[in-house]
């Protein structure tokens, strides 16, 4: 009886380690195309039920392909860094030393007068009304301090709309020290960090550092790394994950508090990335980061228990498009792994170029859809237009816009480009055009919420 016990635990140990294997090689197989196919160059880790089920580095450490990637590299992770200024917000609202609803001006006194509309909780969600001011000086903390101290007037009222940019998050890490009386880095390093076990993180870590991944283009060549903000958080794929388990388990700061910071504008996102809700329950969050060609993706979800972590030094844009083939991979459906990115092909040669590149981008679409992904087509036309925009290009990038708007898609994604169309002419000075665009983004997504309250603003200032 004893022996029949034993065969029956060997054959049951047997299989488990038969489908464990089945289903790493099932991720590996998705990985080694997405390698092949030049859109995934980065480490990733895959954890199912509290154990690792898949983990694996990618690639080069740098554009010289003669130094190959290490599971412990430290990457940079782009906006997933923000995560950090608010969850500090919110360990001082438990500790009752603020409210959300309090004015940054009660704690930054110095700032203009605008500062006493901008509550708080505008920071942690992105609806403070602060522009992305323009200028081509590297946005360093002491750059974007005059910015703020120049600043005349907010774009909209606070709270009636999203524009995502680093001053929120300037001003979040400024209130943090003023709080806590230490260094940003130190209070979150000793608050966050540590008791979280996230022991090969640090804040503004060195990427000329030996163990950091050096980022580079889709040509191999190295992307350097230019001046800006301090604050940010790099660290491995593997200090990610522990990151993403520490908010799961409540560890630093109260289930309350992390679902008060997944809580977002309509279409935009909260200080957690996106998030969904069931009930009350947060059920999953996922957060995508990107800076100079670094990219980072984690995906938690507490109900399948399943958390996937992808950081990578040569941006494709295609890290939700993996994430999707390993979850359909994972649940036994059918598996499409992405094709190159549209918009990080197209989108120098726009900027060059816009005529020359729309011509490259048609013959793509004409000749190419068997090696380039179409299927997110409008929104990557928007994503080159804002590339644009981001330089200052408003003519060309409305061009783009226009292009992207006269596609047959999603009302959503119309309707944004029509609001991105206003908002170049709204920085151009022509409040009749931006008012016009943000009508018509708001005639065919009445739920545009953006665009809603930013056209209550310009209504305001005309006569």
């Amino acid at each position: 009886m004893r022996y029949v016990f034993l065969l029956l635990l060997f054959c049951v140990a047997v299989k488990h380690s038969r489908a464990q294997s089945g289903t790493y090689q099932q991720i590996d197989s998705i990985m080694q195309t997405a390698h092949e196919r030049g859109i995934f160059n980065g480490n990733i880790l895959v954890v199912q039920k509290g154990k690792v089920i898949y983990q694996r580095s990618w690639g080069y450490a740098d554009g010289s392909r003669t130094k190959m990637l290490t599971p412990d590299m430290r990457f940079d992770i782009g906006s997933i860094s923000k995560e950090f200024n608010g969850t500090g917000i919110m360990i001082l609202k438990e500790r009752g030393l603020l409210s959300l609803d309090d004015p940054i001006s009660k704690f930054l006194p110095a700032l203009p007068a605008w500062s006493a509309k901008v509550k708080i909780r505008n920071l942690i969600n992105y609806t403070s009304g602060i522009p992305p001011v323009e200028g081509n000086a590297p946005e360093v903390d002491s750059v974007i301090l005059s910015k703020l101290m120049s600043l005349k007037a907010l774009s909209f009222e606070p709270g009636t709309a999203y524009i995502y940019n680093h001053y929120n998050v300037y001003l979040q890490m400024r209130i943090i020290e003023k709080l806590s009386g230490m260094p940003y880095a130190d209070f979150i390093r000793k608050q966050i960090l540590i008791p979280c076990g996230m022991t090969l993180s640090a804040i503004d870590y060195s990427l000329n550092a030996e163990d950091a991944a050096k980022a580079f283009d889709s040509e191999y060549k190295d992307t350097p790394y230019p001046p800006g903000m301090s604050g940010w958080v790099r660290l491995p794929v593997t200090d990610l994950y522990k990151w993403a388990e520490c908010l799961d388990s409540y560890q630093v700061i109260s289930k309350a508090s992390v679902n008060e910071l997944a809580a977002n504008f309509p279409g935009g996102e909260s200080s957690l990335g996106t998030s969904g809700l069931e009930n009350g329950e947060l059920v999953w969050h996922q957060h995508q980061g990107s800076n100079n060609n670094y990219e980072a993706l984690y995906y938690s979800n507490l109900k399948d228990q399943v958390t996937i972590v992808m950081m990578t030094s040569n941006q494709q844009m295609k890290v939700y498009g993996i994430k999707f083939a390993i979850l359909a991979a994972l649940k036994g459906e059918p598996v499409i792994v992405p094709k190159k990115s549209l918009y990080l092909e197209m989108r120098a040669k726009i900027l060059a170029d816009p005529d020359r590149g729309l011509a490259f981008y048609r013959d793509l679409k004409a000749n190419h859809q068997d090696q380039y992904d179409f299927s997110s087509e409008i929104p990557d036309l928007i994503s080159t237009g804002k590339y644009l925009e981001r330089r200052n290009k408003l003519d060309d990038a409305v061009k783009i816009f226009t292009v992207a708007v006269a596609l047959n898609g999603k009302a959503a994604d119309i309707s944004y480009g029509y609001e991105l169309i206003g908002e170049c002419y709204f920085k151009k000075g022509d409040k009749s055009r931006a008012t016009e665009n943000y009508t018509k983004a708001l005639e065919i997504d009445p739920k545009n919420k953006n665009a809603e309250g930013i056209l209550a603003t310009l209504k305001k200032t005309q006569p």
